[in-house]
């Protein structure tokens, strides 16, 4: 019968300082942290996990999740897409937020909002995306919580909502997305690559170590089919930022889009003398018609955002502007929403000084000929859109003619007005024949037949239509609203002439566009990442291969030597032996102050005690010396003076040696001579009935030798393979 033992262990404070000065527990305890993490991140279950498969299998999950997994993979595309469509139409943010304000009455950084959500959604979708394949290495299986579906299944939604809402209301943003791949196409393509030859690490180790072809088809032919498409797409690149130097056209002018609406309130005298310091070569502005017909400057047709109308008559704040008379729109306010944070137009305006802090809260709606009257002093030209009067207001059908008339009166140089409506245009061009005609996106016979030699359009519509047949045509091209450094570049590259902003003071002070490569460097570039990326996707594909190979031969080596180690065994134990019998399936550690390390002859009937523990004893032995042994030792019994527990604050277990005992070893030691080393192992008997097979102790401490030899260098083997 199969008898126990039991060793004492030490106390815990003991426990804790030898695993203190033991470094392999910290780097277990680390990678189980580092495990703990991953799956407590990915399933919500915070256990260690102890179970690891061997080798990377051809899949990680059950059947429900191969099905939701894709869901994972869709999510995380929709939220890119988002994300890069919406940084991109960075540009569009004011009329974002004005057109939800003019719906809600209440003004708000939406862009911004919208922004931080999707990169939110991208962030979480991504970390998912990445959990899932760290455990997948790691050989772990993949266990979405029920919370992280639920999540993703609205990501879905949501995703799918936002971006049906942009294709049927709001188009135009995938147009100024697309406009953005001319100028980021090329970096695009250098970081694609990079990412590629990232990828290309694990992408190897799976190939290498699946066993189906289907996998490994499913895995690497794609990969390579977007490498090889990443390596010949600079061939269908087409960035007008691509150019020699001295093709590149000059510095496009600037119109201040009412003014410098980042720098004082929008459509107020401080903003256009602002935009005028910043070496405005225009000023852009709105005119409206008071009831009384005085042109006025404002944009929106109702004063609620750029006036205190709500203070002053909060029932009237969404009346329509033209029905005021011009002495009660002197008296408003048109500066103090622009110094409240609540209210700023843009996110990344810059603080303003304290002296022009009070000079916008003084502001006071202009007139039109306030505008020209700045405009001729400065010799600055003049562009404004005339809006229609409402219905009922006395000038709804004679505007034009009225505002005319101001303009004539004022005195300004005709060649500084550039007319922009197109309303009764020939009673314009013969009423005062040196206003300069700007157009629209008109057909160029159209332009001719009119005598048009200026255009202001919409970038974002420019560039899929006709820009070469206007450049052909000699037409001065003028773009709005261009704010971002990266479409002015663009612009610039474009030669285009100039350009309506509202970020004046950034765009003034670029002195060279941004992202310009000459053919010859782009070329360069693409041949040298191309052949570097090359290079190191194959030497990254040949390392595995060569890691796999090596260690197939050394486990097939290792097979074969313990092979031949365990036909000598055999050879071995077929011969008699009187030494102790090894059998490694059953050795047990002995510690230096158990009972039987001290008493080896003591026999099996040992009865167990309270408090005490079992302890095994050699069987006997059929030579005479047993015998001498059992006539001079009585059977003993283990009790308190024979076993002592180990002091709690004792950092080291040492044996305690009482005189009655020393004396009766002392008789017990001569009769027990063994002329070779003793093993650090107990043997427990399976049986007493049991045959005894024993081996020469020599051929016995040469096989472990050779065995711990071999397993101590798998061990270092494997050790060596997971730090590469």
């Amino acid at each position: 019968m199969l008898k126990k033992a039991n060793r004492i262990e030490p106390d815990s404070q003991q426990e804790r300082s030898l695993k203190k000065h033991n470094p392999w527990i910290i780097c277990t305890c680390s990678r189980q942290c580092y495990i703990t993490l991953i799956t407590g991140c990915y399933t919500c279950k915070w256990q260690i996990k102890q179970e690891k498969k061997s080798r990377p299998g051809p899949c990680c999950c059950s059947w429900k999740e191969k099905i939701f997994f894709p869901f994972l993979i869709i999510s995380f595309l929709l939220s890119v897409v988002l994300l890069f469509v919406w940084i991109e139409t960075s540009n569009e943010y004011f009329g974002f937020d004005w057109v939800i304000f003019l719906g809600t009455g209440y003004w708000f950084f939406w862009s911004i909002v919208l922004l931080s959500l999707f990169g939110i959604l991208s962030a979480y979708s991504s970390l998912l995306v990445v959990l899932a394949f760290l455990l997948v290495w790691e050989g772990y299986e993949l266990y979405l919580h029920w919370c992280h579906k639920i999540l993703i299944l609205l990501m879905i939604l949501l995703c799918s909502f936002v971006l049906w809402i942009l294709c049927q209301l709001w188009q135009e943003r995938w147009l100024t997305a697309g406009l953005s791949l001319q100028i980021f196409a090329p970096y695009m393509h250098l970081s694609g690559i990079t990412v590629m030859v990232i990828l290309s690490w694990p992408v190897a180790f799976y190939l290498i170590h699946l066993e189906e072809e289907a996998l490994q088809v499913a895995i690497g032919l794609p990969f390579f089919l977007i490498l090889l498409c990443l390596y010949i797409v600079p061939l269908g690149i087409h960035s007008p930022c691509i150019q020699e130097e001295d093709k590149l056209g000059p510095k496009p002018d600037f119109f201040g889009h009412r003014g410098a609406p980042m720098l004082g309130p929008e459509n107020t005298m401080m903003s256009f003398e602002k935009a005028v310091e910043q070496g405005a070569y225009g000023l852009e502005s709105d005119v409206q018609l008071s009831y009384d017909q005085v042109p006025f400057l404002m944009h929106d047709n109702d004063l609620r955002r750029t006036t205190n109308i709500r203070n002053v008559q909060p029932n009237a704040s969404i009346t329509h502007s033209s029905f005021f008379l011009w002495s009660f729109l002197s008296t408003l306010n048109a500066g103090k929403w622009f110094v409240q944070s609540r209210f700023k137009p843009f996110y990344h305006m810059k603080p303003l000084s304290r002296a022009d802090r009070e000079k916008a809260e003084n502001q006071r709606i202009p007139k039109l000929t306030d505008l020209l009257e700045l405009a001729q002093k400065e010799k600055k030209f003049v562009i404004f859109d005339l809006n229609t009067p409402p219905r009922k207001h006395p000038l709804r059908h004679t505007y034009i003619r009225h505002v005319v008339s101001v303009i004539l009166a004022s005195k300004i140089e005709q060649h500084l007005i550039f007319w922009l409506p197109s309303f009764d245009r020939q009673y314009v061009q013969s009423r005062a024949p040196g206003f300069q005609q700007v157009g629209q996106l008109f057909s160029i016979e159209r332009l001719t037949k009119e005598n048009i030699s200026r255009i202001n359009v919409d970038y974002k519509r420019l560039f899929y239509k006709g820009l070469k047949d206007y450049k052909a045509a000699n037409i001065n091209i003028n773009l709005y609203i261009v704010n971002e450094p990266w479409l002015y570049s663009l612009a610039w590259c474009s030669r285009i002439h100039s350009v309506t902003t509202d970020n004046i003071q950034t765009l003034s002070q670029l002195n060279h566009p941004y992202f310009f490569m000459t053919p010859g460097y782009y070329m360069f570039m693409w041949l040298l990442m191309d052949s570097v990326s090359a290079v190191l996707i194959f030497a990254i594909f040949y390392f595995h291969w060569w890691r796999e190979s090596k260690k197939e031969m050394f486990n097939s080596s290792i097979h074969t030597d313990l092979r031949s180690l365990s036909l000598q065994q055999r050879e071995h134990g077929s011969q008699d032996s009187t030494n102790l019998p090894i059998k490694p399936s059953f050795r047990v550690l002995g510690n230096p102050w158990a009972l039987s390390a001290f008493y080896p002859a003591l026999t099996k009937s040992t009865k167990k005690q309270p408090g005490s523990c079992h302890f095994l004893v050699v069987p006997k032995k059929k030579s005479s010396e047993p015998e001498q042994v059992k006539e001079t030792i009585k059977p003993l019994r283990p009790s308190k003076d024979d076993v002592r527990q180990p002091s709690p604050t004792k950092k080291t277990f040492e044996p305690t040696w009482d005189a009655p005992r020393e004396a009766t070893l002392e008789t017990a030691l001569p009769s027990l001579k063994v002329n070779k080393p003793t093993i650090s192992s107990l043997e427990i008997a399976q049986s007493e009935t049991e045959p005894e097979k024993t081996s020469t102790f020599e051929s016995s401490q040469q096989y472990s030798f050779s065995v711990f030899s071999t397993i101590s260098s798998m061990f270092s083997y494997e050790l060596t393979s997971k730090k590469n």
